[in-house]
């Protein structure tokens, strides 16, 4: 089915990662909605991959898809900047290719980029597989307070004291009736006027994988640039679903991230000592992470083993 009028000005990115058959399902869903798909492969170097295998043939001449293979893993960074070389629209939705797209989602998110000549990105609801809201859709900055009181539970203060104790996700919220202006949207779905991109310029490649999506948006914001929440344009999203195989590699990079968007961001706010202090806690958590999610993976496989056994 050919793209809907105004549709066509739409170029899709999507970074793959060893992401199997949600690839495929993500492209269906994304074909009657835009004008061409570009896939930056970042696992195209391994050969046990097989994700692009069934896009490429299915999809075989058509002027559509573009296929750009790696030779190495690039971060989600770096390959959304490899798309936007490579994209002709004026329109750049970034995607991931664990997300599939329910009908009209891109169309609420230009109708609603249209209706906003100040707002620069738009993100869509992202729903979890059984349809409840995910966390990450629309959200605050996570600035090191925020992120403290989420991780120690203080969040339950919040009801009495609300300035202090809140949290940075805003997915318990009601939604909005309609597009509303927030701090951040997910990288896994944004829409991007392409002038405003021109404007902030790309995403940051210091970052390999997590938080070069907050940071574009609080970079967009100081730009002059609004960010908007779309809760009309529904997107399904497997999370987690290119990750799930090297988890102590994604935290590794996203702790590592957090660093460098808190000494970016919040330096001036976090001088000397306490910056230091958020440095720790932001380790000793990826300790902590790490730790338990090796501890699963033996248990994992000790229960496999007695279970052959």
């Amino acid at each position: 089915m050919p793209a809907a009028a105004g549709l066509s000005s739409v170029s899709v990115i999507v970074v793959n990662y060893h992401a199997g058959s949600c690839l495929l399902d993500c492209v269906r869903s994304l074909l009657s909605q835009c004008g061409e798909v570009v896939i930056v492969d970042n696992s195209a170097s391994d050969a046990a991959d097989s994700s692009v295998q069934n896009v490429r043939e299915i999809y075989r001449g058509d002027a559509r898809v573009l296929l750009l293979p790696q030779l190495t893993n690039l971060g989600f960074a770096g390959a959304c900047n490899i798309g936007v070389g490579a994209a002709r629209g004026d329109w750049l939705l970034f995607l991931n290719p664990d997300c599939v797209l329910h009908e009209h989602a891109v169309s609420e998110l230009l109708k609603a980029l249209h209706a906003a000549p100040d707002a620069g990105m738009a993100g869509a609801l992202l729903l979890n597989p059984d349809g409840s809201e995910q966390a990450g859709g629309r959200r605050a900055v996570p600035t090191p307070w925020r992120s403290f009181v989420r991780a120690f539970g203080l969040v339950r203060f919040e009801k009495r004291y609300p300035r202090l104790f809140s949290t940075y996700d805003l997915h318990a919220l009601p939604l909005p009736m309609g597009p509303e202006p927030v701090e951040a949207i997910s990288g896994a779905c944004m829409l991007v006027r392409k002038s405003a991109l021109e404007d902030v310029g790309l995403l940051d490649e210091g970052y390999f994988m997590h938080c070069e999506d907050i940071d574009w948006c609080m970079r967009f914001r100081a730009a002059g640039w609004q960010v908007l929440f779309v809760p009309d344009a529904r997107v399904v999203h497997a999370k987690g679903a290119c990750s799930q195989a090297r988890p102590v590699f994604v935290e590794w990079h996203k702790h590592k991230g957090m660093v460098r968007f808190y000494r970016r961001h919040f330096r001036h706010q976090y001088p000397g000592v306490l910056m230091l202090l958020v440095m720790l806690g932001v380790w000793a958590r990826f300790l902590m992470v790490a730790g338990a999610s090796l501890l699963r993976g033996v248990l994992s496989r000790f229960r496999a083993g007695r279970a052959s056994g």
